[in-house]
């Protein structure tokens, strides 16, 4: 009796010690970003210490677009070098910066995977130090659900806490929250000049385990006018394409900021779009974007990541106008296709003469990812309206004068939307409408938006795989 007395005493002394050291409560089961974690504050620290914890073969989550926390991520690549670590992944969706990690140097250290590649990971995917995945953009977050990825850390990039104690993810939503709610460990890097953004954004500060401050302008993209050419694909979108009351999706980009340039006599144009750019604030203070229209989160604009000038940043900071939120639910193409009038205009690389869309690489070269390009192109079709358009946009050539629509996408190549997915595809030429259309005919359609210089090769080549009679 007495040994179980004192074993009993032992075990009661042990759990009475624990829970000093880390006070408990009823909510400390959740990882919810929104529920606050009573007694529990981060470790702030400096960039050179943030990353004591680190070991080799660990999983790292990194944020990214415009909130991309590059001190963060210089700061773990010195780290990894310095203590001689060893296969580190390093996961994450398009990022700004100069993705330091993927450095020749950094070869054995850390290996970079991709969600969708940002230029800054290319060459390390092409050299075979790095990794991409084909994967739409809603799915990225079953990637951390499913297990598929388990990160050890989360690194991400906030606004300093609120009176409440609420930190803001700012511009990147995205997949953030999933990786974050499924990660060991969160580090952060606070920011003033990251924008308070709302909606799936917030994140309390007792989830942070890790924090540094910082001071560091947001990554800026875009600000220069388009092109004659891009213009006229614009001005062909928004006067032929884009009706009032339209919800518009679109990416980043010249040739989306073009056509929300010619927008300026629309009315009651809302936005559901992963992204947007700087031209939707000219659009709401022109009074072209009220959302008014729309049946879900209406009179507001619903957005899930963004990167643009500081115009834009300080548009959608502290802005309750803006939601940000999670990528499986702004991409799902059920929400998508409940919006009225969607209207998805995304670009592409190249475009065979059946209505193949290749988005992603270039030949064998792998350029970017499947991004949202078929969530929207999908759910607008589907559009439970029957009024929604899903459009591919390119200019006719490249910057070297090659055509961009072609007899077959190139070896190697990957279709990204295929050709049953297309229903208008637009150049500087014009409009071509491919739904409903035979092969045949849709070689015919493309012939016509394609440059001047390349139609007599086109018509050749359309004759010899359809049998496509040449144009009178």
């Amino acid at each position: 009796m007495a040994a179980a007395v004192k074993s009993a005493t032992s075990r009661f002394s042990i759990l009475s010690s624990l829970k000093r050291l880390a006070p408990r409560t009823y909510y400390t089961y959740t990882n919810e970003p929104a529920q606050p974690i009573q007694g529990k504050e981060p470790r702030w620290t400096t960039l050179e210490s943030a990353f004591e914890d680190l070991k080799s073969g660990q999983t790292v989550f990194v944020q990214g677009a415009a909130a991309t926390p590059v001190d963060l991520v210089n700061a773990m690549t010195a780290h990894g070098k310095a203590n001689n670590l060893k296969d580190i992944t390093v996961c994450h969706m398009h990022t700004e910066g100069p993705a330091s990690y993927c450095d020749p140097s950094c070869d054995g250290i850390f290996r970079s995977f991709s969600f969708f590649m940002g230029g800054n990971v290319r060459k390390a995917v092409a050299e075979g130090r790095g990794d991409c995945l084909p994967i739409f953009l809603s799915e990225i977050p079953l990637l951390f659900y499913k297990k598929i990825f388990q990160p050890d850390f989360a690194v991400i990039h906030v606004s300093p806490p609120d009176e409440h104690g609420y930190c803001s993810l700012g511009t990147s939503v995205d997949c953030v929250r999933a990786a974050m709610t499924n990660s060991k460990s969160i580090i952060a890097q606070v920011n003033p000049c990251m924008p308070r953004t709302f909606g799936d954004a917030i994140i309390h500060v007792s989830h942070i385990d890790v924090a540094v401050k910082v001071n560091t302008p947001l990554p800026q993209h875009g600000g220069r006018p388009p092109t004659d050419v891009e213009s006229k694909i614009g001005q062909l979108i928004a006067e032929n394409l884009v009706e009032d009351g339209a919800t518009l999706q679109m990416g980043i980009g010249n040739i989306p900021d073009a056509v929300l340039a010619a927008l300026t006599n629309h009315k009651d144009l809302g936005i559901h779009s992963e992204m947007f750019a700087g031209g939707v604030v000219d659009l709401v203070e022109k009074g072209c974007v009220t959302n008014n229209r729309k049946t879900m989160h209406k009179g507001r604009i619903v957005g899930s990541f963004l990167i643009g000038t500081q115009k834009l940043y300080d548009f959608v900071d502290n802005n309750p106008f803006i939601e940000m939120l999670v990528i499986d639910y702004v991409n799902n193409t059920k929400i998508v296709a409940q919006q009225p009038k969607m209207t998805a205009i995304n670009s592409c690389i190249e475009v065979d003469l059946t209505g193949q869309v290749v988005s992603d690489s270039i030949g064998t070269r792998m350029y970017s990812g499947f991004g949202g390009q078929v969530d929207f192109i999908r759910g607008a079709a589907e559009g439970l309206d029957g009024l929604g358009k899903p459009i591919i946009a390119l200019p006719s050539s490249t910057n070297k004068g090659e055509s961009k629509i072609v007899p077959l996408i190139k070896q190697g190549a990957g279709v990204v939307t295929s050709r049953a997915h297309v229903h208008y595809v637009v150049t500087e030429y014009g409009i071509a409408y491919l739904f409903g259309k035979s092969l045949r005919q849709r070689a015919h359609e493309l012939i016509c938006i394609a440059h001047p210089n390349h139609r007599e090769a086109l018509e050749k080549a359309a004759f010899e795989r359809l049998k496509v009679m040449p144009s009178p």
